[in-house]
């Protein structure tokens, strides 16, 4: 994962890598457990509840984001 030196994981903003959306700042953690994480590239992407509904065939059957 790629990281900026001294930043972590989980100080990294979410933002939906399908749609955008970003959850509030005092529910990132919370949004942690129900979006999907993936990597594109050899960068993190997250996906929000929403989009990972959506493209669940997609995600699993491992199709490119482009296709969805």
């Amino acid at each position: 994962m790629n990281t900026p030196a001294g930043e972590t994981a989980n100080d990294q903003q979410l933002v939906c890598s399908s749609c955008g959306t970003s959850p509030p700042p005092d529910e990132q953690s919370a949004a942690r457990l129900t979006w999907s994480r993936g990597s594109d590239g050899g960068r993190t992407t997250w996906t929000c509840e929403r989009c990972s509904r959506v493209n669940l065939r997609s995600i699993e059957g491992k199709l490119d984001p482009v296709w969805w």
